[in-house]
């Protein structure tokens, strides 16, 4: 089984076997994408809700990689998805990509290359230039934004 991002009908991606994804991305999709996804969904493709516990289990390692200020509800919901069906993630984007490794979900790619490894997202101060393990909106020490900054 595999779950479909909005890029595999943006870019015409052929799945062999069956597939998934979610309401969501039908509301992201425009033109020929959007007659695509009505296409796949008519033909068998499965348009999945996932429940609450698949869910509470993506935010979690989504905030464990420090993406979850990154990623979309649809991200979340399509993570969901492919955690809760025991299926395989197509998609480009990197921090899905990122959540989805956290929660053991495979992933495959489109038109990028796909990431080489897990981060664990850094967070520094833009005024004091402290770091934090953990997403904040203003830093504890001197109240400044805070930003996401790569841990390598």
């Amino acid at each position: 089984m595999q779950v479909l991002d909005a890029s595999a009908f943006i870019h015409e991606y052929d799945a062999d076997g069956p597939t998934a994804s979610v309401p969501e991305v039908r509301e992201e999709l425009t033109d020929s994408a959007a007659f695509r996804f009505d296409a796949a969904s008519g033909s068998g493709m499965q348009v999945h809700v996932p429940g609450q516990d698949a869910r509470q289990r993506t935010r979690t390692a989504a905030k464990a990689t420090g993406d979850d200020d990154v990623l979309s509800e649809t991200d979340r919901r399509l993570l969901a998805t492919a955690h809760e069906l025991d299926a395989t993630l197509v998609t480009d984007d990197y921090a899905m990509q990122n959540v989805a490794a956290e929660l053991g979900v495979a992933v495959e790619v489109i038109a990028q290359d796909g990431i080489s490894e897990r981060r664990d997202w850094r967070f520094q101060c833009q005024g004091c230039g402290r770091e934090f393990d953990d997403d904040r909106d203003r830093c504890p020490v001197c109240g400044s934004p805070l930003e996401r900054k790569n841990p390598n």
